[in-house]
């Protein structure tokens, strides 16, 4: 009980440093400013109330700092849980020449569609299978991961490649191309490596259709693939994700009537504790 506690106070201390930043920048920083939008966007401030845009304004200032927001959570879980987490890890090892030369030609054919033939499928297992095969002399590799979180108790490491839920291609092939060469190092320098998304804004993961992945993962399939509650039981331990979502739901009331009185300039409805998790 005592552990879940804590993580439960890690977590809201991260989300209260966010979200009191936030409301500082739209109310003193950056306000949204009527008369300067009227100017700039008559036409829109003509047919589309204030409101709209004002919201829309603090939606993009409560949005964009969310990307380290994430890594910084995943840190606080693995600390709480696990025993240690850390942003920007660096693993050094080698892997045999013929295995890098192999990563790199699964990257291209998933990239590019072969002459006469279909773009081809992610498939990690039986892609991890063909560059473990390969061999040759030692190449000395690299490789920074987003997060790493080590199992104190058990003596076990983990890395994540953390992504935003909606992520892009070019950055999920570069995470990508990093988990090959972590599972081919020799020897294996970590126990597992993952693409994590920290939730899934599509519901289940048989419903994940965002396409840029996909173009990399079978985002449905791949073991290597962890999403939303997945994600946060394996950086943080069981019951972990439970944590986040109490963490976060009970300090819901507490800003969203914030937002409502000293941002929008309203009275908040009176469902407005609902939660949105």
């Amino acid at each position: 009980m005592k552990k879940s506690q804590n993580m439960k106070y890690a977590i809201q201390s991260v989300i209260t440093s966010l979200m009191d930043s936030v409301l500082h920048k739209v109310l003193v920083d950056d306000p949204f400013l009527k008369d300067k939008f009227k100017a700039t966007k008559p036409l829109y401030a003509a047919l589309v109330p204030d409101e709209i845009f004002k919201g829309s304004h603090f939606e993009r200032r409560f949005v964009t700092p969310f990307g380290s927001v994430w890594e910084n959570l995943a840190v606080v879980a693995a600390n709480a849980g696990l025993g240690k987490g850390v942003t920007n890890y660096r693993i050094d090892g080698v892997v045999k020449q013929e295995r890098l030369r192999r990563i790199t030609e699964i990257l291209n054919k998933l990239e590019h569609a072969q002459s006469g033939k279909k773009k081809t499928k992610p498939d990690w297992k039986n892609e991890l299978k063909y560059i473990l095969a390969g061999g040759g002399p030692n190449i000395p590799v690299t490789v920074v991961v987003d997060i790493y979180a080590e199992d104190v108790k058990n003596n076990k490491k983990y890395v994540f490649e953390l992504k935003a839920p909606l992520p892009n291609s070019d950055q999920t092939k570069v995470s990508k191309e990093k988990l090959f060469k972590l599972y081919s190092m020799d020897p294996i320098q970590i126990h597992g490596a993952y693409y994590a998304l920290p939730y899934n804004p599509y519901g289940t993961r048989d419903n994940y259709s965002w396409p840029f992945p996909s173009r990399w993962f079978n985002m449905r399939e791949d073991k290597v693939v962890l999403i939303g509650e997945e994600f946060w039981e394996k950086i943080g331990g069981s019951g972990t994700y439970k944590s986040f979502i109490d963490a976060v739901n009970e300090m819901g009331k507490e800003y969203k009537e914030r937002i409502y009185r000293e941002y929008l300039c309203i009275e908040p409805p009176k469902d407005s504790w609902v939660s949105g998790l």
